[in-house]
């Protein structure tokens, strides 16, 4: 089996936990994503953010957070889905003493403790009938009673929600109030699902691997091209999440400082390129891989030609040639998103992974 041989320090450059990004990706949906969040993190607006299970909403709401006027204030998660409706109630508005069997003393709830900061609702499509209302009346007032009070409390706090279910078809259908869909949806953005992003699969991957590694001591050089071919074939369900998972998985089942396929869970022997075609001939398996070893030292070199070149043994003019033939993008846009998670001098779009 083919491995990537080169030497660590070319593979995977160096960089520390506390410089990986939290989202990463040169794609043109990532792009558009990476531009909506630095516009509406400076507009103090309700956000609702919508994608497949996995691909980092709440990532997005941390970096609408962190970069609005409420950065210095509190970011406080709730799954909206993860908390029985007996007690989510108290857990959002927060119960007076006596409140219900069990109240022995006041407390706050979610709401309260975000504010001056942000509120991120998961799973909101979950809400009950009953907090729904609720909800909406704190978006419309900025007041909450908490349970058994009759106090109006005022609360200053930004919401952000996020769902992996068609509210607008939920509201349709009469399970969601369409009146609180558009206070939550002032805005929408929308996070596309990893099948989608194209090479953002294969440059993430090597970014969490050197995470990855480095955190359980691991010596990672990179990926062998059967682990690259069963990636690109699976359809990635899980999307990002899924991704880290089976790379930290890797990790410790992988008994040589390359990850296959086999280490991955991915399926044995795939001799497939890009479109899953099977390899005839000889030359279009000596082909194959030369595309291969060239678009991962593009990534791993930030676009960078001639060190590309260099790493490769090649002129400047053969890897252009190579470039043409196999119609291998080189924008600046890619240098850049790489020098962004690798911790170099470009300001990250979104800014401090994981994972997503």
């Amino acid at each position: 089996m083919t491995r990537m041989s080169r030497p660590r320090e070319a593979m995977v450059p160096h960089i520390s936990d506390e410089e990986l990004p939290a989202m990463i990706g040169t794609s043109e949906g990532m792009r558009r994503v990476f531009a909506a969040i630095r516009k509406v993190a400076a507009a103090d607006v309700a956000v609702l953010i919508t994608g497949e299970s996995g691909t980092g909403k709440e990532l997005a709401a941390r970096a609408i957070h962190s970069r609005s006027r409420r950065a210095k204030g509190p970011f406080v998660p709730i799954n909206c889905g993860a908390i029985p409706e007996t007690l989510l109630e108290s857990e959002l508005f927060g119960h007076e003493k006596g409140a219900f069997t069990g109240a022995v003393r006041q407390e706050r709830g979610k709401v309260e403790y975000a504010q001056g900061g942000t509120l991120f609702l998961d799973e909101v499509g979950e809400l009950p009938p009953t907090l729904q209302v609720k909800l909406l009346r704190f978006l419309q007032e900025h007041t909450i009673e908490r349970v058994g009070g009759r106090q109006q409390i005022e609360v200053d706090a930004r919401i952000i929600a996020a769902t992996n279910t068609d509210l607008r078809q939920a509201t349709a259908e009469g399970g969601f109030r369409e009146d609180l869909y558009h206070r939550l949806g002032v805005v929408h953005l929308h996070l596309p699902p990893l099948r989608e992003r194209g090479e953002d699969l294969l440059f993430m991957a090597h970014v969490f691997l050197k995470q990855i590694g480095d955190e359980m001591g691991r010596r990672v050089h990179g990926l062998t091209e059967g682990a690259i071919h069963a990636m690109r074939a699976h359809p990635w369900h899980g999307n990002v999440r899924e991704l880290s998972n089976k790379l930290m998985s890797a990790v410790v089942m992988a008994e040589g400082p390359f990850i296959t396929a086999e280490d991955l869970g991915l399926g044995l022997g795939l001799a497939a390129g890009n479109s899953g075609a099977p390899v005839t001939s000889l030359k279009a398996a000596v082909q194959q891989l030369e595309k291969e070893i060239i678009s991962q030292a593009l990534v791993l070199h930030g676009g960078n030609l001639s060190r590309v070149a260099d790493e490769l043994g090649i002129s400047r003019p053969t890897l252009y040639a190579h470039l043409r033939r196999y119609g291998i993008r080189t924008d600046r846009a890619l240098g850049e998103a790489v020098d962004r998670a690798l911790g170099a001098s470009v300001p990250s779009p979104v800014g401090d992974s994981s994972a997503l």
